[in-house]
Order: structure tokens, then C-alpha cells, then sequence
């Protein structure tokens, strides 16, 4: 019989590199907790309707990649394909918006069916950041300040570099899609099969087409910072003076626009060279209309999403992983000889009174050689050892692992507090 194997694109996480993720998801986590952000958590399926609502149904995660199903009640269900839409369901229908203030965040699992490579999956993961309620750029300003600490915490600032454009107001938007179809319908001939679908459809999504031949028409294009009024205008200006004040460096570009349709003013990427096609780590902007587009009242709302596993992966490539990940103990209990398994028992929960004390007590027996071998693998900084003659008297070896130093011999009931004034 054949060996089932999980499906393509959705990766198994082993345990030796879910420590890597716990390392970035506590790290994100404590960041969070510093500037007052406090955790939601929503379902990985919704209706369907909602990010048709949302995302917009000519986009391609709408039209190609969402993975949507009718349940046994004839109700079209989607498996989540982004965070935004679905926090905003949420704070919607629980009351959390509407005159009020709210700085959010969430992590978990999204899914989208595209073609699985290095980076990019079809069940990949999100720390989503949502605020409402905020409508000046001191909001704006303050997410990116935030992963802007995020990368100096993790040791990759410099290999990141943050791209920021405005999308002006929906009207604003409006009259410059317009233009930009005007031109571009000129050179129908010339355009990749993707830019000329989205000239019906999504004309801004060509800005950021990857064709060499769409780039070079797009030379002349109208720009749309020639479509800004002076209240977008004076909201991004703002905006770079907050950047400029905290010392972030940025890249203007006018041919960023996200993949959404949802979002408006302020958009902005965090993207390295070091992961080759997937450059993006972290991306969001402004998305003032959405909650009211989802049937709530008017409410501004601004966020942003990093990818876990091109995180993770970045953290790999650039060698900055803390050394002591593998680690999964810190004191490793052996016990070698008849008798000594109920004492080694004793001792491990003894020692799990200690707060944050990692304690693996030896399974399954074995010779003293295989169970030392088992805990130098276990990175423990100690090995509590109990033998027959410890038993005798009462007493535990205590040999460290991690260095040079000699092993001592300690009373059984001071080996707590040895061991707790170590760690």
C-alpha cells in the first residue's frame, strides 16, 4: 500500500526547525506587547463572500488561488487567503470599531493554490498588524518604525530595505486608471497576456509587471502622483517626515500598488535581495473604505503582514540564528543501575518546580554510555546522574556538558537550589 504524503505546498514543520519559528514568533510577539498591541485570533474558514467583498473578485487570488468549497448546507466556504479581511469581519461583528480605537494583531495559517517554490507555499503563514480607528500618518508611521525594531532585533536591518508609495483616494485612483488605460490601450500588441487581462480588470496591477517589454511602456506612463489632491498629498508628506525624524530610510517608488484592491494612500514594502524572486517580507498600506465596504460604519483602518517562512528563511540565509536553538533541556537526568528509575522520577518533577527549568529525564533504559550521548544531543547544560551509590547515600552527580569544568557530588536536597541559583 502506497505511503500518503502531505499534499503539495503544505509543508510538515519538524522539530528542529520549529524552533527557529518559535524564536521569531516570540520575538514578534514581545515587540507587539511593547507598543501596546494585544493578540485576536479568528477562524481559518469564511464565507467565501467575504473576500469577494474585500480583496475584489477580478483579482487573481479571487479568480485562481483561493481554495473555496460548498459545505454540506450549500454555503460557499474559503480557506483564509489573507488576514485583513477576516480581522475586520471580526472586530466588525464583535463591536470593536465604531468610535473606538483599536491596535491588533494575529498569527497563523493562510492558503492560496499557486505554484509551490522556495518561499512560497500554498499553506504559508502571517503575523498580521490591524489598527483602526487612527486617521492621521502618525499611525502610518508607527508600523513601520515597528518592523523597522522587528529587523534590528533579529540582526537584518541592513539587508532590508523599505519601498513606500501613496495610492491616493478611491476618486483619485479613479481618474488615474482611467488615463493609465487611455495610454496603455495604445499598445495592446506589445503587452504580456497578464497586463493585457488586467487592463479590463485591474489596470494598476500592470505598475508592478514583471515583463522587461510592460516595464519599458510603463516609462512613459501617466504617473499618479500627478492625480494626488493636497490632503493625500500632505498625508504622505507627513508621513516621510515622521520616517525622516525616527531615521528610516526609504525608496520612493510610484509603481508599488499591492495586490489588493482594498487599500488606499499608503502602501509599503519591506524587500531583500537575499531570497532571490520572493523578496517581500512584509508588506501593507491604508485601507480606509474597507470596513464599510464589509457593511460597517466608515472606519480607518491601516496594517501589515510579514511572511513567516520567508522570515524564517532569511534568518537562515543570513546565518543569524542564536546558536543555542537546538537546545530543548537543560538539565538531562541519567539513570545507570537497578533501582534508580522511581529516584530519577523523584527528581525530575523535584526539579520542574524550578521556574523555566527545561528537564528531560532519561526514557527506555539503556548503558550510561547511550544515555550521556542522549543528553549531549539534548543540549542540556547539565546531566543530574543516579547511580546505586547515589541511591545509597542519598546524593546526585552533577556534571556540566556544555564545558570543561569537574563534575560535583550534592545532597539530594540541595540540588535545587544549586541548581536554581545557576539558572
Amino acid at each position: 500500500m502506497a505511503k500518503i504524503q502531505a499534499i503539495r505546498g503544505m509543508n510538515d514543520l519538524l522539530p528542529e526547525q520549529s524552533n527557529r519559528w518559535q524564536y521569531l514568533e516570540a520575538t514578534v510577539q514581545g515587540l507587539l506587547s511593547q507598543y501596546g498591541y494585544r493578540e485576536i485570533r479568528m477562524p481559518i474558514v469564511e464565507q467565501t463572500e467575504l473576500f469577494k467583498r474585500s480583496i475584489g473578485e477580478v483579482t487573481d487570488i479571487v479568480e485562481k488561488e483561493m481554495y473555496t468549497f460548498d459545505d454540506r448546507n450549500g454555503d460557499s466556504l474559503t480557506l483564509r487567503p489573507e488576514g485583513t479581511a477576516c480581522c475586520v469581519r471580526a472586530a466588525e461583528q464583535h463591536g470593536l470599531l465604531f468610535n473606538q480605537t483599536q491596535k491588533l494583531w494575529y498569527m497563523g495559517p493562510m492558503f492560496r493554490h499557486e505554484r509551490p517554490q522556495k518561499g512560497r507555499y500554498r499553506q504559508f503563514h502571517q503575523v498580521g498588524v490591524e489598527c483602526f480607528g487612527f486617521n492621521g500618518p502618525d499611525i502610518d508611521a508607527e508600523l513601520i518604525i515597528l518592523t523597522a525594531d522587528l529587523w534590528k532585533k533579529l540582526g537584518i536591518s541592513e539587508h532590508l530595505e523599505l519601498q513606500i508609495n501613496s495610492l491616493g483616494l478611491p476618486q483619485e485612483r479613479a481618474a488615474y486608471k482611467a488615463e493609465l488605460v487611455t495610454y496603455l490601450s495604445q499598445f495592446k500588441d506589445k503587452l504580456d497576456e497578464d497586463s493585457l487581462r488586467r487592463l479590463g480588470t485591474n489596470p494598476l496591477r500592470i505598475l508592478d509587471s514583471k515583463n522587461t517589454q510592460t516595464q519599458a511602456l510603463l516609462k512613459d506612463a501617466p504617473a499618479l502622483t500627478d492625480f494626488l489632491g493636497q490632503e493625500t498629498t500632505q498625508h504622505f508628506k507627513k508621513l516621510l517626515a515622521y520616517l525622516d525624524a525616527a531615521g528610516i530610510a526609504y525608496t520612493l517608488n510610484d509603481r508599488l500598488v499591492r495586490g489588493l484592491d482594498y487599500y488606499s494612500n499608503t502602501v509599503f514594502e519591506w524587500v531583500t535581495s537575499a531570497l532571490g524572486a520572493q523578496g517581500t517580507v512584509c508588506a501593507g498600506g491604508r485601507y480606509d473604505g474597507l470596513v464599510k465596504q464589509l457593511g460597517g460604519k466608515g472606519t480607518p483602518g491601516v496594517g501589515f503582514a510579514m511572511g513567516v517562512e520567508r522570515l524564517v528563511l532569511l534568518l537562515e540565509e543570513l546565518q543569524v540564528l542564536p546558536k543555542d536553538l537546538a537546545r530543548f533541556a537543560d538539565v538531562y537526568i541519567v539513570a545507570a543501575g537497578e533501582g534508580t528509575d522511581m529516584l530519577a522520577f523523584e527528581i525530575a518533577q523535584q526539579l520542574r518546580g524550578i521556574p523555566n527549568m527545561r528537564v528531560v529525564q532519561n526514557m527506555g533504559g539503556g548503558s550510561f554510555k547511550s544515555q550521556m550521548k542522549k543528553a549531549d544531543k539534548s543540549g542540556a547544560a547539565y546531566a543530574v546522574i543516579i547511580g546505586s551509590e547515589e541511591i545509597a547515600e542519598q546524593s546526585a552527580l552533577l556534571k556540566p556538558l556544555l564545558d570543561s569544568q569537574p563534575q560535583i557530588k550534592l545532597p539530594m536536597h540541595e540540588l535545587n537550589a544549586h541548581l536554581s541559583a545557576l539558572f
